[in-house]
């Protein structure tokens, strides 16, 4: 396959949002549900999930599925969620008054998030194995 421009191949495609009104770190927390999975499955989780910003998370993924659609003609039942991630964007710096006269600051953290769908079988997740070798090493000291 061949690459094309930043480094996307024939079979991928990409979205982005950009100034999502929410800190990386709590976005990061609903990328982590989705990374990996079919692109149905994706859209069940992120339907009925429980966070605020799944609701943003869902419109970039279904904008990347019309993206693979209409520009490279991918069939939507191959797609899955090869690359997810959220980067920090710039953050609000407001005042809000403290006792005395003096001054609170309030941070209001702003994020960008970049989804990548591949076309193809997703790969199986691995089971990690650091946790079973631990619990057996421990098993064999007692």
């Amino acid at each position: 396959m061949t690459t094309t421009r930043y480094g996307i191949k024939d079979n991928q495609v990409r979205a982005f949002n950009k100034l999502i009104r929410i800190s990386h770190q709590k976005l990061n927390l609903v990328c982590d549900l989705v990374r990996g999975l079919p692109v149905e499955r994706a859209i069940d989780v992120l339907k009925f999930s429980k966070k605020r910003v799944s609701g943003e998370v869902l419109k970039t993924l279904l904008s990347a599925i019309a993206n693979a659609e209409h520009n490279k003609n991918l069939p939507v039942e191959t797609l899955y969620v090869k690359e997810i991630w959220c980067g920090k964007a710039l953050t609000m710096k407001r005042i809000f008054p403290g006792p005395r006269g003096s001054a609170r600051p309030i941070l209001k953290p702003f994020s960008n998030l970049t989804i990548v769908l591949e076309s193809g079988v997703a790969p199986a997740k691995k089971a990690p194995k650091a946790k079973a070798e631990k619990t057996t090493k421990q098993a064999k000291a007692k």
